[in-house]
């Protein structure tokens, strides 16, 4: 099986590194591709970003020195492979970390177990909170947002910035009520937004799918302006919306009896 526009090569190492998993016994829930090529603004030379979900049999459970909750995998050339145990991933998940959401909703799938996309789907549907969700993304564009719009700046690395800026306009004009995308193109091309904001970034995005290399560069005016109000907009994001512990206890016990059904599961 191809995945159009990969390099064989590189999906067939990938899909070795998750059968070596499975040699070990530990199921793989889903296996997906993340990164730019999955947000919608690859370039040329992008890596290959595989993430996936695995669970471990029940007797891994029952014992006094825990396993992992990752499975890494060394980076060789542009092939990026690492996954979350099950449990990991439901639990920052709860807290509105939006990753694994993404990976459930990301259009390249390398594999899947028959079924759990859908069952976890259904439960994220009911525990992910999207204020919390919102949070995560206020975070993201803080931590990549550019120090001085008037400073050079690597401008693919300026996309990482504008994708949850996108996210939260998308999520805001929504008003909350649900998740976005995980591609940021088609986020763009729900919201109203002004249209030289629009153009630049998606002249920002043929370029990068054009480039190896971009290079650096001072950010389009249009784009810091749009960056700036964006993080006032939520810089005390987290202060408007009100705890609601009886709702989060019956999400934990929830994913809770999710994640105990999933390690009980037969293996397909």
């Amino acid at each position: 099986m191809t995945i159009e526009g990969f390099a064989p090569e590189a999906v067939a190492e990938i899909r070795l590194r998750l059968a070596s998993v499975k040699a070990e016994g530990i199921r793989i829930g889903l296996a997906i591709e993340s990164g730019s090529r999955a947000w919608g603004f690859p370039s040329p030379d992008s890596d290959y970003d595989c993430r996936f979900v695995y669970i471990r049999q029940e007797r891994d459970h029952l014992t006094l020195f825990p396993h992992r909750d990752v499975i890494e995998f060394p980076i060789v050339d542009d092939i990026d492979t690492g996954g979350w145990d099950l449990r990991k991933a439901l639990l920052l998940a709860l807290k509105g970390n939006a990753v694994l959401v993404e990976w459930l909703k990301s259009p390249i799938v390398y594999e899947e177990e028959p079924g759990f996309r859908d069952r976890l789907g259904a439960l994220l549907d009911a525990i992910m909170v999207p204020e919390k969700v919102a949070q995560h993304y206020v975070g993201l564009m803080k931590r990549h947002q550019p120090d001085d719009g008037a400073e050079p700046v690597r401008l693919k690395k300026l996309l990482y910035s504008i994708r949850p800026a996108i996210a939260l306009e998308w999520m805001r004009q929504t008003d909350f009520a649900k998740l976005p995308p995980m591609n940021m193109l088609e986020c763009l091309a729900d919201i109203d937004i002004a249209k030289d904001i629009r153009a630049t970034i998606l002249q920002l995005v043929a370029v990068k799918k054009e480039t190896r290399e971009m290079g650096e560069g001072v950010p389009p005016l249009p784009l810091t302006q749009f960056l700036t109000a964006s993080l006032a907009r939520y810089s005390d994001f987290s202060g408007r919306f009100r705890e609601d512990r009886a709702r989060d206890k019956s999400m934990q016990e929830f994913a809770d009896r999710f994640y105990l059904e999933e390690v009980r599961r037969v293996r397909p």
